[in-house]
């Protein structure tokens, strides 16, 4: 026993992959400590032609007033009010409000209330008429899911999802 030899760890080769790391670690190692050394320099000294120009006046763009309400939480799922939705987008206010008024989705009532509540919105805040509006964007994202189970026979019990929806309306002034 005395004469046998111990046995040498073997060590496993390392991965091509843990080299390649290692070497741009090392170059990337320099660069960090250059940068940290501009840094301090520059901090407190500003050199003078780094100082602000004056700014010249851009040209402004005449951007239309949008106008916008949104309802969150509400409790339809928001693949049924998408296609509402879908219906309402682009319209005229006046024809969006018909259309959803004889509609017979659940999501109509809820999007029709949205509707007027961005036409208030527009009256009362923003100085425009509501009735020549159109429904600019409108957008339905999805909210919380309300999980349930429901009792199913010999003991089991199957999952119940009640989706509930966010819902955003842009309203903008109608281009004449």
């Amino acid at each position: 026993m005395a004469d046998e030899k111990p046995k040498k760890a073997t060590r496993k080769p390392r991965a091509r992959k843990d080299s390649a790391e290692k070497a741009t670690a090392k170059k990337a190692a320099p660069k960090k400590a250059a940068k940290k050394a501009e840094a301090k320099g520059a901090a407190g000294k500003k050199a003078p032609a780094e100082k602000a120009a004056p700014k010249k006046a851009a040209p402004k763009k005449h951007v239309p007033i949008v106008v916008r309400a949104s309802s969150r939480y509400v409790r339809v799922a928001p693949r049924k009010a998408r296609l509402v939705a879908d219906q309402v987008r682009g319209l005229h206010i006046d024809k969006a409000r018909a259309l959803l008024q004889f509609s017979p989705r659940g999501a109509a009532q809820d999007i029709g209330k949205l509707i007027e509540s961005a036409a208030s919105n527009a009256e009362n805040n923003h100085d425009l008429v509501a009735d020549e509006m159109r429904v600019a964007e409108i957008t339905v994202d999805e909210g919380p899911t309300l999980k349930r189970f429901r009792p199913r026979a010999l003991g089991r019990a199957t999952p119940i999802h009640k989706r509930t929806s966010h819902i955003a309306v842009a309203l903008s002034p109608e281009e004449d």
